[in-house]
């Protein structure tokens, strides 16, 4: 038995069985011409060798890890200008992997885990990517003029230990890699802020109580959204970190997940109207305690314990406030605890995207401001509420429901002019109006108020989508995802309108089947779903979508979409309702 270490290329088409199928002859011609007027040349040019093909697919091999990978650099590139004119859902795309291992060789052909993890590789690259391994990584680093991006340990198929993987990021794509969101982002090794980073985990309810998991929940989320204001920190989403709750973590490990420094941790003990909370920031580079602190309260002091930890935080970690950020730090958006109580248990019911819990959501709502009319937080989300019912189709006016969204904003912002929610409301509901500009200045107040806001974020993404901006949407919406590394559906889900907008299908598919995994109940996924799936001739795949549109929401139809989706561009809205048609929304 023969070994010896070589660099193996793997490479596929993507889509080929589409594209067989809708052009057996001509996509056959064009991949024979493909491989005799460019891979194969440059192969050789590269001292390389083709092992084998593999009907859409190839296996090579290099005795150099660095003629390997640029050799599948000048592939990709030529690739693309190669197959520039052709329409998106015409183009034949590569996805190549190169790992550098030890091979059995038997006659021409090649063996062994090297091999099989350069298949796994070429599996995650992107259509027109490369994926490498760490071992060729550390090999060429500073041989090749190319950029790299870390995507972190991931286990693949018949291999007993996690891959480290890397993204070459190819010429022109530097901003991309900016711009572009990468799903594997989610179990990725994140790069630090250049200032302190910091995430909070949801407190532990040590009262032997759930019906206080509400409330150690509450002083959590209280302390992100004060610590999120200041421009000087980098402040991970509660939608992020609360993935940890009731989970045993490593702290290192939320480093990681969340790329961040600092991790605050702490617990609250209620018995009565006497209240413990003990709190701990950590240093995740070296384990050490920056800050830790026990307090003995009565429950009517949550608030100022609340600001007390913000600040002592804020000094630890030696960010210096001005004057306007500490009046915006520290203010109170109620000082009735009954209120705040109500509160905390609202926002997951008016995210859900489900109408029974956004009705159970405005309930509460209510009675929070019949104790505290003056309590801004709570307009803002009775303002959601209802902007929510006219966006979905749910209200029977839409009109009256915006209405309704528009008083409540208004009448948050007259309490708190400082609150970045309450601009992103405003914001969306004049892109409901078809009040652009007025939209697009509420966003970008939102962003300023609210610097570390992914929430923020992914609102003013949505301003540029129906703006009919969505290279600035994809730069939002990653700028939402950093801050919150386990993001939701939606973002997601956006991110495959931005795609369908720039005619990019294959990615507005994947991303959009993307988005459904994360939630199977969000609707906007189904929709984008179905008119890239019936642009690109999919019927089947269209008609699921639309099957699952109508299991959310047995009422929609093109007249809703065309009513509640305030695109800028007529001729937009027009295609994507057509799309629709086509795909089987019925009229």
């Amino acid at each position: 038995m023969e070994r010896r270490l070589a660099a193996i290329l793997a490479a596929d088409v993507v889509g080929y069985s589409r594209l067989m199928g809708e052009d057996e002859a001509g996509t056959l011609e064009r991949l024979k011409s493909l491989r005799r007027e460019l891979v194969q040349p440059k192969i050789i040019e590269r001292k390389g060798r083709i092992v084998k093909l593999m009907g859409d697919g190839l296996l090579a091999e290099f005795p150099s890890v660095v003629e390997a990978v640029q050799c599948a650099v000048d592939i990709q590139q030529d690739m693309t200008e190669r197959e520039a004119d052709l329409p998106d859902d015409r183009r034949i795309r590569l996805r190549i992997g190169i790992n550098l291992g030890d091979v059995i060789v038997e006659g021409s052909d090649i063996y062994g885990d090297g091999v099989n993890v350069a298949a796994r590789l070429e599996a995650l690259a992107e259509p027109g990517g490369i994926c490498i391994s760490g071992d060729v990584y550390r090999q060429i680093r500073g041989k090749i003029e190319a950029e790299f991006e870390d995507l972190g340990e991931r286990e693949v198929k018949n291999i007993d230990r996690p891959v480290q993987v890397y993204r070459v990021i190819l010429d022109g794509e530097a901003d991309a890699k900016e711009a572009t969101p990468n799903f594997a982002g989610r179990a990725a090794v994140l790069e630090l802020p250049d200032k302190p980073s910091i995430a909070v985990l949801p407190f532990t309810n040590m009262s032997g109580d759930s019906e206080q998991e509400y409330f150690s929940d509450g002083i959590s989320e209280d302390i992100i959204t004060a610590l999120s204001k200041i421009p000087k920190l980098f402040v991970v989403a509660r939608n992020s970190t609360f993935t940890y709750k009731g989970r045993a973590v490593d702290i290192k490990q939320v480093s990681r997940e969340q790329g961040v420094r600092y991790v605050l941790e702490g617990s609250v003990r209620r018995s009565g109207d006497q209240l413990r909370i003990t709190a701990q920031l950590i240093d995740t580079t070296t384990g050490d305690h920056v800050w830790a602190q026990r307090y003995d309260r009565v429950v009517q002091d949550v608030f100022e314990l609340q600001d007390e930890i913000t600040r002592e935080v804020t000094l630890a970690l030696q960010v210096e406030l001005t004057e306007g950020e500490q009046a915006r730090l520290f203010a109170s958006g109620t000082r009735s605890f009954e209120a705040w109580e109500i509160v905390i248990q609202i926002p997951e019911l008016i995210e859900s995207h489900r109408q029974a819990d956004m009705l159970r959501g405005r309930r509460l709502v209510e009675q929070a401001l019949q104790l505290d009319e003056n309590y801004a937080a709570a307009w803002d989300l009775l303002g959601w509420s209802h902007l929510i019912d006219a966006y979905n189709g749910w209200s029977e006016t839409a009109d009256e429901s915006l209405d309704l969204a528009m008083s409540a904003a208004n009448r948050a912002r007259s309490i708190d002019d400082s609150n970045p929610g309450t601009f992103s409301l405003l914001a969306f509901i004049h892109l409901s109006l078809r009040k652009y500009d007025e939209a697009f200045d509420f966003g970008e107040r939102a962003l300023t108020l609210g610097p570390n806001n992914s929430f923020v974020a992914g609102i003013a993404a949505n301003v540029a989508l129906y703006c009919n901006r969505p290279e600035d949407m994809v730069v939002l919406l990653n700028k939402a995802m950093r801050l919150c590394p386990i993001y939701p559906a939606w973002y997601v889900g956006d991110l495959a309108w931005a795609y369908l907008l720039m005619d990019r299908l294959e990615d507005t598919v994947a991303t959009a089947q993307e988005a459904i995994k994360i939630d199977p109940d969000y609707i906007y996924s189904y929709l984008v779903l179905a008119i890239a799936c019936a642009t690109l001739g999919h019927e089947q795949e269209a008609a699921a979508a639309i099957e699952n549109v109508m299991r959310l929401n047995p009422k929609y139809s093109l007249g809703t979409f065309a009513e509640t989706q305030p695109f800028r561009d007529a001729e937009v809205l027009n295609r994507h309702v057509e799309g629709l048609r086509k795909a089987g929304l019925p009229e």
